[in-house]
């Protein structure tokens, strides 16, 4: 059982709490035992009040021990105004501690101000998009609904915590189990982590078979964390040999050279974007090392990832 504690400052949208919660609440009442222990903290007491008035009653932060496997900041209004130092230790100490820490709607500002999005890809509600703007330092914000890296979970907000989630139940429980969670809560469509900024999987790819797509679902939400063929396999709900074959046969390329193609497209578009030294980025894609990021994106692309940032840095 995971121990996940949600950190709602005052002003908190209620829809994206719930659309954090309720997934979580569903796989408990359909798991063969609890999956999540589920927290629910303060910034202010005991207490936590959304921004329409309604609260939920919750345990001070300081009376919790930051031990938990899985933090989320969730936060809207101000949060770039959130500047409580006790608050901000006590969310470097949870890291220090190995707790993954993550953001809902303008939870990821909170977050940076604590420093700890350091070198990680993240998202927030576009509405916050400026408080980065405003911010010192080099921020790896995505426009994307949500984006997992490595320890860090964040997400845009309004509805998009249930697609974060969809990805984490999935990883946790496999795709069979997360789509029950969707279909419980009629989420006819899950949009992947790319969203809205490109289309989905099959508009990308066109019709696919069911693991298939659950498998690039997968991929494409695990960057920076690559999964085992084995892994993808069994969360998709299918043997490895099955998905290898239906892989070939509807993208005509195998499992692991799709994958580590997305890897390596997450990797161009970092190298594009950022100055961020490539062994940084060979660790945000999930490369064990500079040499082997360098080795693969040379084969898949025909040049050295130096190369490609000076072609794109252009003539001084």
């Amino acid at each position: 059982m995971r121990r996940l504690a949600f950190l709602l400052a005052d002003g908190y949208a209620l829809m994206s709490t719930a659309a954090a919660l309720e997934p979580l609440r569903a796989a408990n009442l359909f798991a063969p035992s609890p999956a999540y222990d589920i927290t629910l903290l303060s910034t202010t007491g005991t207490e936590a009040v959304s921004s329409i008035g309604a609260a939920f009653p919750a345990r001070h932060y300081r009376d919790a021990l930051p031990i938990h496997d899985l933090i989320f900041v969730v936060a809207g209004g101000a949060p770039a105004r959130i500047a409580d130092p006790a608050l901000l230790g006590w969310l470097r100490q949870a890291d220090r501690n190995g707790a993954a820490l993550g953001g809902i709607s303008g939870g990821a500002v909170v977050l940076a101000r604590a420093g700890l999005l350091s070198g990680r890809r993240f998202t927030v509600h576009w509405h916050h998009y400026g408080d980065f703007e405003t911010m010192p330092g080099d921020w790896l914000l995505e426009r994307r609904l949500f984006v997992i890296d490595r320890d860090r979970y964040t997400c845009a907000g309004g509805t998009a915590p249930l697609d974060m989630m969809h990805a984490i139940i999935a990883r946790d429980h496999g795709t069979g189990f997360a789509q029950r969670i969707s279909d419980w809560f009629i989420q006819t469509e899950i949009r992947g982590a790319e969203a809205p900024q490109t289309a989905s999987i099959a508009a990308r790819y066109g019709p696919l078979p069911a693991p298939v797509a659950a498998a690039l679902e997968l991929m494409e939400s695990h960057i920076a964390d690559p999964l085992g063929l084995e892994q993808i396999a069994a969360l998709a709900g299918i043997s490895a040999r099955q998905l290898q074959r239906q892989f070939r046969e509807s993208l005509g390329r195998a499992v692991m050279a799709e994958y580590r193609r997305l890897r390596l497209e997450t990797g161009r578009e970092l190298l594009a974007s950022t100055r961020l030294p490539l062994s940084a980025i060979a660790q945000m894609t999930g490369f064990a090392a500079q040499a082997h990021f360098s080795d693969a994106f040379r084969r898949e692309y025909g040049l050295a990832p130096s190369a490609l940032r000076r072609n794109e840095k252009g003539p001084a």
